[in-house]
């Protein structure tokens, strides 16, 4: 069985109305954290994993992410020209080679489980993929993906990342309910998706990082509704367990933002602002200043 994981699935066709009204005319997976867009951290992510196929299942409205990954020649010369070289290179980070990416269109918005079955027909039998969701920025030393690729070879199955939250964040994640544990990895006897506090199994919440095998498929194209009425990924996972392919929780090293909500994006970017070389300084000294300030609107 192929246990090599080099394509990936960029579920990125939501309209993003927590951030109304700047997602009325840009993509959410365009926001930026400092200088870089949230989908950018996404793809850095994969390619350090070993990724070189990307699938992003899109919507209307989203063109601006096909644009990003394209060359601007007028943009490349001018900054030639100017000898902006580390500029030039910056944007040359931003390029994909003809056909790296590929585009599926999720006609209407009915779960991450159906945007993730949209794109079934890219993905062979046998073959493993992955699936990022770019509103989960993780940093860490290794990115969370090449973590889950390391324990994949050893492993197999279907693989999600994994953390503890707080009882009262439990009801807006998938959860884990284990039946034991190896180092960083859990073994799961089942996935619930949003439970309230009192009906939760663990704290252990799955995070936007997957690894799976081409049999989730299977599970996905019954477009069985589950919580909120759509289709989810995390019942289809859960229909695996118990049969030959096992589904495993991997408990990553690093740090997760939830840039899918105001308050996680605002932490993530003064958390990538304060550690770049070039902005800690003068970005400390600011956050410093105001923290000591009178709370004016009390």
């Amino acid at each position: 069985m192929n246990n090599k994981v080099t394509k990936a699935i960029f579920p990125v066709a939501g309209l993003g109305t927590r951030f109304l009204p700047a997602t009325k005319s840009i993509p959410k997976e365009i926001m930026t954290l400092v200088d870089r867009p949230l989908i950018q951290y996404a793809i850095d992510e994969a390619r350090e994993a070993g990724i070189t196929d990307f699938i992003f299942v899109t919507a209307r409205g989203k063109s601006a992410l096909e644009d990003y990954f394209d060359s601007a020649p007028e943009l490349e010369k001018s900054l030639k020209a100017k000898g902006k070289t580390g500029l030039l290179e910056e944007l040359r980070h931003t390029d994909m080679e003809s056909g790296a990416i590929a585009y599926i269109r999720q006609r209407e918005a009915r779960g991450l489980g159906h945007a993730v079955w949209c794109a079934r027909r890219l993905v062979a039998p046998n073959e493993p993929f992955a699936v990022l969701l770019p509103d989960d920025v993780i940093a860490g030393r290794v990115g969370c993906l090449k973590q889950m690729v390391d324990a994949y070879q050893e492993v197999g199955g279907n693989m999600v990342a994994t953390m503890e939250v707080a009882p009262e964040q439990i009801s807006n994640y998938g959860v884990i309910d284990p039946s034991g544990s190896n180092g960083r990895l859990v073994t799961a006897k089942g996935m619930v998706e949003k439970p309230s506090a009192k009906d939760a199994p663990s704290n252990l919440a799955v995070i936007g990082r997957y690894i799976l095998r081409h049999e989730v498929f299977d599970a996905l194209k019954e477009q069985k509704t589950g919580a909120g009425g759509e289709v989810q990924l995390t019942d289809a996972i859960c229909a695996q367990i118990g049969k030959s392919t096992p589904v495993s929780g991997y408990r990553f090293e690093g740090n997760r933002f939830d840039c899918g909500s105001k308050a996680g994006y605002l932490q993530a970017t003064v958390a990538f602002g304060l550690a770049r070389a070039e902005l800690h300084g003068e970005f400390r000294s600011y956050l410093e200043s105001i923290t000591h300030l009178p709370r004016a609107a009390e």
